[in-house]
């Protein structure tokens, strides 16, 4: 199975208001329907400044109940790319959108489905939950922390859902400025008798982090993390920090024997290996500028294809088992295993 790398284009149909700080963009993709699984996220490439920036993004719709795609968004501070969607996107725009990935999906079981979201972290819990309901018989319960009334997401969406499906959809909703940050015992509270259900954790990384922690197990626990790229200089592009460091041959030591051949918007570039170096940091020291977003393993956004030599990933929260038996590999945490190796961005 090939996985397309390509973006291609996509109108924005409708924007549907969640709160006040959150959006459902309506997407309509030119190429025809993108195909994909509940739970499952998108990557799109927007112009802010000047310069393409890559944000990845759950769908919020689900392909068996909905004939949409959906997407939600929500503003966050300092977030280029969320809030530039949310302040500059209108109906009937076009945007750039690549074809989905990510493993934060629905197993073949009937036991209860747990899900515990933090703020915009229920946007991929709704699309789980959305498929369960409808092509399954299990209970679903979801644990949802927001900051405040005013920011609670698919709070119609949820109640019409739990009228359509009584006794099998349970919501609870928590509020920090009511109650404070949610914890560890009111989590295992909700998990009650509910211990062997497969829980879901979607949210900021310390609110997973505690969830991960407080559910007390047996049942199996998927979570789903979209990190943010690390900050660049002030006033400095992605692409000026690609190019800050080119390659310098007389660096070169026997350890870095080998070469690593980047192929990328159709030019072949090559640089001397480095030990324990991934071919996205290889690419950037040739002077590229390959896509990327979160460096941690789970957005998809730097995935490319190597066709030469071989290389072992350090994380994969992204890449399904096919996807990386066809070559594909995430170059943000991938490590040439072969002193030469050939990645191509573009197949």
């Amino acid at each position: 199975m090939a996985r397309p790398s390509m973006f291609q284009s996509a109108t924005v149909t409708r924007i549907v208001k969640e709160s006040v700080d959150a959006r459902t963009f309506v997407l309509a993709p030119h190429d025809g329907p993108i195909t994909y699984r509940a739970g499952q996220f998108c990557t799109f490439r927007v112009p802010v400044d000047g310069t393409a920036l890559f944000r990845s993004y759950s769908m919020s719709s689900a392909p068996e109940t909905d004939d949409e795609l959906m997407t939600t968004v929500k503003r966050v501070p300092g977030g280029k790319v969320s809030n530039w969607m949310l302040d500059n996107l209108a109906e009937g725009d076009v945007i750039q959108m690549s074809g989905a990935a990510g493993r934060f999906c629905l197993r073949e079981t009937e036991v209860p489905l747990l899900g515990f979201s933090g703020g915009s972290g229920i946007t991929p819990i709704m699309s789980l939950t959305k498929c369960a309901l409808a092509t399954t018989a299990r209970r679903v319960r979801l644990l949802c922390a927001d900051r405040d009334a005013d920011s609670m997401i698919f709070e119609t969406t949820l109640a019409e859902l739990a009228r359509q499906y009584p006794g099998r959809l349970e919501v609870v909703r928590h509020l920090d400025a009511d109650r404070g940050f949610l914890d560890a015992a009111a989590v295992r509270a909700f998990v009650a008798d509910d211990a062997h259900a497969d829980a879901y954790i979607c949210g900021p990384e310390p609110f997973m982090e505690m969830v991960e922690l407080a559910v007390p197990g047996p049942g199996l626990v998927y979570s789903e993390r979209f990190g943010a790229p690390p900050p660049l200089p002030e006033g400095e592009t992605p692409q000026q920090a690609a190019a800050a460091n080119p390659p310098a041959a007389e660096q070169v030591s026997p350890a870095e024997a080998g070469t690593v051949t980047i192929k990328l918007n159709r030019r072949k570039n090559n640089v001397p290996r480095k030990d324990g170096e991934t071919l996205l940091e290889s690419a950037r020291r040739a002077g590229l500028a390959p896509p990327f977003s979160c460096e941690q393993g789970n957005c998809a956004t730097c995935i490319a294809k190597v066709t030469e030599g071989s290389a072992t990933l350090r994380q994969n929260n992204a890449l399904t088992d096919d996807e990386l038996a066809e070559g594909y590999v995430l170059t943000c945490q991938a490590v040439p295993d072969t002193d030469s190796i050939t990645v191509n961005y573009d197949e």
